[in-house]
């Protein structure tokens, strides 16, 4: 990945990897410490990935202040997001989690011995025990707990405190060190309860099974959100370690990343094709169904394009390397899935939010308990008012809130890079689903793009070679699908491809040019009424073919109409399924083209469109596509030309063609690897899922703690007499998290 993309307006974007966050409190302050340096256009950090996304001005902020404002804030920074720091944070991420194993199955057994030791008069091997020597060996037991395998805890409280915030750290440390330091001054002082008619009473088991179950919430949770990025791991898992390459008449085995652009490259029966190229020699079918997920093989021949990381199946062939390195598809698929991962849904901001005051709320609260319970309570009122203060404390951690919307969105773009689909972002994931009005180009859309032409009627006296042999002339550089079906058609017969002078295309109409001295017009009816050209006999031949739902050429020399030119495109092989599934969801489906009204209704009969648009230049397109937002619908535009990128970018969201042009790919939210339209109705739903699965997990966090805070904190005490234990708080808070996460990842079994 490179260091910095270029990106709107002169600004810049970059990743950088960030440390040492524990919950959704510590993204809203790393945000804000980001945010507010200026020229910081917008920041998001994901907890998820431990990413920050920033666009930025280069003139006015640069590395050193990014690195600043976040240690600032009291978070590690860890680099600028590349493929060597990814491998470093791996190998991180894996120590952090033996750490993480060791410190639960010490808390675990030292909680378990601390609880029977601390209840001796329910064991009846220890009734007769003197008691205090018991309260030693107990706290003895707990302070490696507490001060070894909680120390992260009371790190990070400390520098949130340093720096004048408070986060899930807080919470957790001030609960454990609670039940911790009252416990110590009841073993070590007991006179002090005693004294006032109280009995010393010790909660070290509280302290240490509270981190226990919290560091088991952590380990679980830290192995669901590995999980979640599944995907990126097995694209990065499909890329060959050797090429063989063909250097002055010798093959040798080389590793990928010294393949050089215009090397030759040979691959054999069931080898990975190692970078993306052209076939020189040889033809083969080729599985690339882990790029496409286009389960049949694609034949392959001298000129085909191969991509790199897809399997060879058959034959053997010479191909020249195009792209290597970070250039190859599947480079940019990785690069591409990883900035959506890492990218946040408009729908986290409300959670962000609620996070940024939420540990400060939550902290009030646990100190007006202690108050209330110390005041008014039943006695003994220290011991309560110290047991529900921890218990709101512990119950109350934000964990959830910040893993409800990343875990989720990493999940859903990673499915469906799987399935073909590359989401730009958590933006585009969350407006896919709310779309109404899906609006399709016709050509190279809808239909295969390839036109042929179907019918040549020539005028009175002339031939219909010598009316071909013209307009190929005129068209014999175009890029044009029409152009290209003329030459193609030309060619084909073995006629000349003369030359022409002034040469000119016409966006919309067609193109004129100068053949042997005189003006020559080829396009359509409306190039032909702009020029004063009238159609005469051939209007009503036009008519005809264009309700057939052919395309029609008009050629014209001097003001005379001298034939006409009928072409046809069919439809993609599943274009109709597509279409009659996206109607099946109650979605809109329209179609935008040039082409002339007759034609387009003809190919919106054949597919039961709700409406075409027709005869609509290429720079009107967006205004079209404005028009029916203006109506108040959630667009999505689908096409795959040059022409077709200003509507992706109008659209609420650009769907473009993989096989289509780089340009169209880069102005939309959403591209299809693979040419099949119904990959569209796969992506909607997908959206849908995914979406329905983050209000889940955006409800249950809130609802979670709406309902746990009152209850911790006593509410239904004189009611039914119930208080909530602080190590059931902790069990409950622990697992929260893990239920998230662990319903983000019921979306791996997504099936198109």
């Amino acid at each position: 990945m490179p260091e910095v993309s270029e990106n709107r307006e002169g600004l810049e974007k970059t990743t950088l990897a960030v440390g040492g966050m524990s919950c959704a409190a510590c993204v809203r302050r790393v945000e804000k410490a980001l945010a507010g340096l200026e020229g910081v256009e917008e920041a998001a950090v994901n907890f998820a990935t431990e990413k920050a996304q920033i666009i930025f001005d280069p003139k006015r902020v640069d590395l050193a202040k990014f690195r600043q404002a976040i240690e600032e804030a009291g978070y590690q920074f860890r680099g600028i997001d590349r493929a060597e720091l990814r491998d470093r944070e791996r190998e991180e991420r894996e120590k952090e989690l033996k750490l993480l194993k060791k410190k639960f199955i010490f808390s675990l057994a030292a909680g378990i011995l601390i609880m029977i030791l601390s209840m001796p008069h329910y064991i009846p091997w220890l009734q007769d025990f003197p008691h205090r020597p018991l309260f030693f060996i107990v706290f003895l037991l707990t302070t490696p707990v507490q001060f070894w395998a909680g120390k992260q805890f009371i790190d990070g409280a400390w520098k949130g405190l340093q720096h004048g915030s408070a986060d899930m750290n807080t919470l957790i440390a001030v609960g454990t060190l609670s039940a911790y330091l009252y416990s110590a001054v009841a073993t070590f002082f007991p006179d002090i309860f005693t004294r006032s008619g109280l009995q010393a009473e010790i909660y070290f088991d509280s302290a240490a099974m509270i981190i226990a179950l919290i560091l088991l919430g952590r380990l679980l949770e830290a192995r669901a959100k590995g999980q979640t990025s599944e995907a990126i791991r097995k694209l990065m898992g499909l890329t060959p370690k050797t090429a063989r390459v063909v250097r002055e008449g010798t093959e040798t085995d080389i590793p990928v990343e010294e393949v050089r652009r215009g090397d030759r490259v040979l691959v054999r029966p069931g080898e990975k094709i190692p970078v993306d190229g052209r076939i020189l020699e040889g033809q083969s079918a080729v599985d690339e169904s882990m790029l496409t997920g286009e389960s049949l093989p694609v034949d392959k021949k001298p000129g085909d394009e191969v991509i790199g990381a897809t399997l060879n199946k058959s034959g053997s062939f010479l191909f020249e390397a195009t792209r290597i390195g970070e250039e190859t598809a599947l480079a940019q698929i990785i690069r591409l899935v990883e900035q959506a991962q890492g990218s946040k849904a408009p729908i986290q901001r409300l959670a962000d939010r609620v996070a940024g005051i939420f540990v400060p709320v939550v902290m009030t609260i646990a100190v007006s308990t202690f108050l209330v319970w110390y005041f008014w309570g039943p006695p003994p009122t220290l011991t309560m008012a110290m047991l529900n203060f921890v218990a709101v404390m512990i119950i109350a951690c934000p964990c959830a809130l910040g893993l409800a919307t990343p875990t989720a969105i990493m999940v859903g773009t990673g499915k469906g890079a799987e399935n073909g689909i590359l989401i730009k972002g958590g933006e585009s994931l969350e407006s896919i689903h709310s779309l109404t009005t899906i609006v399709f180009d016709k050509t190279g859309t809808l239909t295969k793009g390839e036109l042929t032409v179907t019918d040549i009627q020539p005028a009175t006296g002339m031939s219909p070679d010598a009316l071909l042999t013209l307009a190929a002339a005129l068209e014999r550089g175009s890029e044009h699908p029409l152009g290209e079906a003329i030459v193609r058609r030309a060619r084909e017969q073995g006629l000349p491809l003369e030359a022409v002078e002034d040469f000119d295309a016409l966006p919309g109409q067609g193109v004129k040019a100068r053949y042997q001295g005189k003006e020559v017009f080829l396009g359509n009816w409306r190039l032909m009424a702009a020029e004063g050209i009238p159609l005469g006999e051939f209007k009503t031949l036009g008519d005809s073919l264009a309700q057939q739902g052919k395309t029609l050429m008009y050629l014209a020399r001097e003001r005379k109409i001298l034939g006409v030119f009928a072409l046809a495109d069919t439809l993609k092989e599943h274009a109709a399924e597509a279409v009659a599934a996206l109607k099946a969801m109650d979605l809109e489906v329209v179609m935008l083209t040039g082409d002339n009204r007759q034609t387009a209704e003809a190919i919106g009969r054949q597919l039961q469109l709700d409406r075409v648009i027709a005869e609509v230049l290429p720079q009107d397109k967006t205004e079209q596509v404005r028009a029916l937002q203006a109506q108040g619908k959630k667009v999505a535009m689908v096409g795959d030309g040059i022409n077709d990128a200003p509507a992706l970018a109008q659209a609420d969201v650009g769907i473009a063609i993989g096989s289509g042009t780089d340009v169209a790919m880069e102005a939309s939210d959403i591209t299809l690897i693979r040419d099949d339209l119904r990959v569209i109705v796969t992506a909607i739903k997908l959206s849908r899922r995914t979406i329905k699965t983050i209000t889940q997990n955006l409800f249950w966090a809130f609802f979670y703690n709406v309902l746990g805070i009152p209850i911790a904190a006593g509410t239904l005490y004189p009611f039914c007499g119930i208080l909530l234990n602080p190590i059931l708080a902790s069990a409950a808070m622990a697992f929260s998290s893990v239920s998230v996460v662990s319903n983000s990842l019921r979306l791996r079994r997504f099936k198109a």
